[in-house]
């Protein structure tokens, strides 16, 4: 398989809302439990089957290194969940049946195989591929390198890179401690005691844990510095390490401790994606209508208290039921003050909301969000400002203060986020053009068409 490309640039003018959003729709599956699947799936002793994953470039660029590496992945969703045969018995909690609207829903196939070299890997612009698949590759016996998108090799790898040679792995990186990268693998990878500084991603933690059970003395793990972002996506690697057969201990505060130790093959349920979720509700909140996002589940391994804690504090009503996860707007919409330390991919669609608020925002916590797809921290405060938002930047964050409405040529910086942020303004805003609507296939490829569908009712 060769490298997965990213979208030619496509500007496009967002859709102005003339009403109230109403609709029920479905929403392909979580991007970050679909990578942890398919890690643990190629670590594993037999087969798993992985239900409703998400199909976009980064976990196609993930499926795509493992490959390359020695699993069989067969991503041809061509049958139903319940007519897949062959899963093993154990299956993962959360995730319900996507329903009505627009993701179809699929079942990826997995068997492990013995991780060889030589392999190239192409990571993209993929956060999860870059920090993920380098642990997969010291276990594999033979060469492996590594490298992306332009961007990619300006995002942080060095905490993962200098973890990896502490444990005996070898390995050469760029001058700055990032792509391309050569690993070395041997078969196998000791293990032991390693601490790293990992406030600037929860990805470096993820990245080695994931991989831990197969070191022949599992891992002991220790962050030192500023705290870990995105505490909810650990919390999701260690759950699904745990579902996976693994044994975790996590009692001690910013230590993590995995036992070597076979994992299980499964089938794994994944959730619909709440990240991706966001601008769809936060278009519910701007046009005073109703979105529900169907086949949500009960119990969730995603942030899903904390994002409807940030909707109901701006104005939003949430409800939960059999239906699924609707997000209702009151006509008015409150300006906030929030440590989005959490929840940092909301940061773009929450400031965004905040420059269609009655009041001042200031949203901080996020420092490490500028070495994400972008900068998101400059890159919002120069086009929410180019749209009459009043943007203060700061090292962690921005104060926002609403102020009159106006067209603007949208820089999207082929950053998913970005663009959502720019549909939600455009809801309001007539004339805001993006200048690459193209970048969503990051995560969702069909957003524009979703998008165009939910807010002219088409």
């Amino acid at each position: 398989m060769g490298a997965v490309t990213a979208a030619a640039a496509r500007p496009w003018i967002a859709p102005v809302a003339t009403g109230p959003v109403v609709s029920a729709l479905s929403l392909p599956g979580s991007k970050s439990m679909t990578a942890r699947a398919l890690v643990l799936s190629a670590l594993a002793d037999g087969p798993s089957r992985i239900v409703r994953p998400l199909r976009a470039r980064d976990t196609t660029l993930m499926a795509a290194a493992l490959r390359s590496l020695g699993a069989t992945i067969d991503t041809a969703e061509s049958a139903p969940a319940s007519a897949a045969g062959g899963a093993p018995a154990d299956t993962a909690a959360g995730g319900g049946d996507a329903g009505r609207g627009g993701a179809a829903a699929g079942v990826w196939t997995v068997g492990p195989g013995p991780l060889t070299g030589p392999a190239a890997i192409d990571v993209g612009l993929a956060g999860t591929v870059m920090r993920f698949a380098p642990p997969l590759a010291a276990l594999a016996d033979g060469t492996v390198t590594f490298d992306g998108d332009p961007h990619a090799r300006t995002r942080p790898l060095r905490p993962i890179i200098e973890a990896l040679r502490a444990l005996g792995v070898d390995l050469d990186s760029s001058p700055s401690g990032g792509l391309p990268l050569v690993v070395r693998g041997t078969g196998s990878v000791a293990g032991g005691e390693v601490v790293i500084d990992a406030s600037g991603s929860s990805q470096f933690v993820s990245g080695l844990l994931l991989s831990a059970p197969r070191f022949s003395k599992g891992l002991v793990l220790r962050h030192e510095g500023p705290p870990v972002p995105s505490a909810p996506h650990l919390r999701m690697t260690t759950h699904m390490l745990r579902a996976a057969g693994a044994v975790v201990d996590e009692s001690v505060p910013d230590v993590w401790t995995v036992e070597p130790g076979p994992l299980r093959g499964r089938t794994w349920e994944i959730e619909p994606d709440l990240s991706g979720a966001a601008p769809f509700f936060a278009a519910a909140m701007v046009t005073g209508g109703a979105v529900t996002l169907a086949g949500w589940p009960r119990e969730s391994w995603q942030p899903v208290g904390t994002l409807v804690e940030l909707l109901t504090r701006m104005g939003a009503d949430v409800s939960q039921d059999d239906d699924g996860l609707t997000v209702r707007g009151t006509g008015e919409l409150h300006g906030i003050d929030a440590d989005l330390s959490e929840v940092s991919e909301l940061t773009p669609v929450i400031a965004a909301l905040a420059a269609l608020a009655g009041s001042p925002s200031r949203l901080r916590g996020v420092a490490h969000i500028r070495f994400h797809e972008t900068d998101r921290i400059a890159a919002l405060a120069r086009e929410l400002s180019k749209a009459g938002a009043g943007v203060t930047e700061r090292s962690d964050g921005l104060d926002i203060t609403p102020g009159p409405l106006r067209s603007a040529t949208f820089e999207t910086y082929a950053d998913h986020r970005m663009a959502h942020a720019a549909a939600v303004i455009g809801l309001a805003a007539p004339g805001i053009e993006l200048t690459d609507v193209a970048c969503t296939s990051k995560t969702l490829p069909e957003f524009p068409e979703l998008w165009a569908g939910l807010v002219t009712g088409s």
